[in-house]
């Protein structure tokens, strides 16, 4: 009879795991399936707008997208970009958000696993007098226990895939966080150097705005010429010099902002002057759109619809009753040597069962919500899509318009300062008033100034579609996608 007794408790623990086995297939959650890129009726298109050879997207985040700034060819620019990633403050925060996001599925999926804890008391009793006191009595406990809530409606693995997908969606947002930097700090370089560019060129005009005020104020004493010639290229000139000036501020805010995302202060970093290579990396005509789909901003979108629709199953498992398991074993004596006697032992094995049974609509409430939120991920994700499309065609065209746009400003800054010559000539032999040699230079001037901004515009189009197509496309990128 005892040994029946004391085979009990096995075979009911025994019968509850194979019960809660039996039951932990009848998940509730919905399966995930990745959403189409585009609503119903919108198809995903064969081929760019603004540029021939192009192919549908496919999901392809895991690509690798390499040092894309090398692309442009400027040794400077190689040595800051590198200098992002380890010291930027805002990839060290998204960084430390996916660390917390891994911690996070960790924590879930230590949920899945038993729990067992081991627990040691002491208590000495006595009276209020000494006659009693000599009588006090001593108690030690020392106890073994576990407990599991078994995954009966997988509201636990539900909880697990939404984790992981969270964490997966913040390892998105730190490819996002180190693309982000490096483009800003891309196009705060390029535009530092074309101020450098700028205030070398407008450098080279001062000095031929004082010589040509020399020209008209010797023409003044001379009596050839009237005092408002002079006092024009008196104003000419001082309005060149605050130009430069503004440049050299706006030099100085640039790189301040350049010494902050490399995660320097602005007084401890320094970024001399120095000839602007202006190389503009050309778009490979048979770049396929499936580098699009590297952007980390869409697989954080689709990583969220995966978390959303994981939250309808932990929803939806409220629907059902909880299971708890747990067992015990331990022993408690007068005397610390007797704890471990088998003879005094202990143990417990229990099974719990929870249901709601009435919270007035508040589960179906809470999955109504989830499903809500998981539409409203789906419409997110479709918008991200969308945008990156956008993105990409607007990168295109502007590289494009923007090539054809220099040729035609180094045709015009070519010709603008052909006139300014011949005008000036002109005016030293008595010819023309000095007014057309005031417009001629202002002309020249603009063109030049034009033919700059252009050039490094072409160079911010090109980082801006590097960030849209979600960083480069490197050749063996190229042969990545295509397979």
């Amino acid at each position: 009879m005892t040994t029946m007794r004391q085979q009990l408790p096995f075979r009911f623990s025994l019968l509850a795991l194979a019960l809660a086995a039996a039951l932990a297939g009848c998940a509730v959650g919905p399966a995930h399936e990745r959403p189409s890129p585009l609503v119903a009726d919108a198809a995903l298109p064969g081929a760019y707008k603004e540029a021939e050879g192009w192919v549908p997207a496919a999901p392809a985040d895991a690509l690798e997208r390499g040092p894309w700034w090398t692309l442009f060819e400027d040794p400077e620019l190689d040595r800051l970009a590198q200098q992002v990633q380890a010291a930027n403050q805002n990839v060290a925060v998204a960084l430390a958000n996916y660390d917390q996001a891994r911690a996070l599925v960790a924590q879930q999926r230590a949920s899945l696993f038993p729990v067992v804890s081991l627990g040691a008391g002491a208590d000495r009793i006595g009276g209020g007098d000494d006659s009693v006191n000599r009588g006090a009595n001593s108690s030690y406990r020392l106890q073994i226990g576990a407990s599991w809530e078994p995954d009966v409606f997988g509201r636990l693995r539900s909880a697990v895939t939404g984790a992981e997908a969270s964490a997966q969606a913040t390892a998105a947002d730190l490819a996002s966080a180190v693309l982000a930097a490096q483009g800003e700090l891309a196009i705060n370089y390029f535009s530092l150097r074309q101020t450098d560019a700028q205030r070398e060129m407008l450098a080279s005009t001062i000095e031929g705005y004082e010589r040509v005020l020399q020209i008209t104020s010797n023409r003044f004493e001379a009596g050839i010429a009237a005092r408002s010639d002079v006092l024009q290229a008196q104003t000419q000139l001082a309005n060149a010099r605050s130009e430069a000036l503004g440049l050299q501020n706006q030099r100085a805010q640039l790189e301040h902002a350049i010494a902050v995302l490399v995660g320097r202060t602005p007084s401890s970093f320094s970024l001399p002057p120095a000839p602007w290579h202006v190389s503009v990396p050309d778009v490979p005509v048979g770049v396929p759109s499936t580098l699009l789909q590297r952007r980390p901003d869409i697989a954080a979108a689709e990583r969220d619809v995966a978390a959303a629709n994981a939250d309808i199953g932990v929803a939806r498992s409220a629907y059902f009753p909880n299971f708890g398991l747990s067992a015990s074993y331990g022993n408690t004596s007068n005397r610390v040597g007797d704890l471990f006697s088998a003879s005094a032992a202990a143990w417990s094995f229990g099974l719990s069962a929870a249901q709601t049974i009435f919270n007035a609509g508040a589960t179906r409430a809470s999955v109504a919500g989830a499903e809500a939120r998981h539409r409203a991920t789906v419409a997110r994700y479709r918008q991200v899509v969308l945008d990156a499309f956008g993105a990409v065609e607007n990168g295109l065209a502007a590289t494009r318009v923007l090539e054809q746009q220099q040729q035609l400003r180094a045709e015009a800054a070519e010709a603008a300062g052909l006139v300014e010559e011949q005008i000036l000539n002109r005016y030293k032999a008595g010819q023309v008033g000095y007014t057309e040699v005031v417009q001629a230079q202002v002309t020249a001037l603009s063109a030049r100034r034009s033919l700059v901004q252009v050039q490094a515009d072409r160079q911010t189009a090109a980082v801006s579609l590097i960030q849209a197509l979600g960083g480069g496309w490197q050749e063996q990128t190229l042969a990545d996608a295509a397979r």
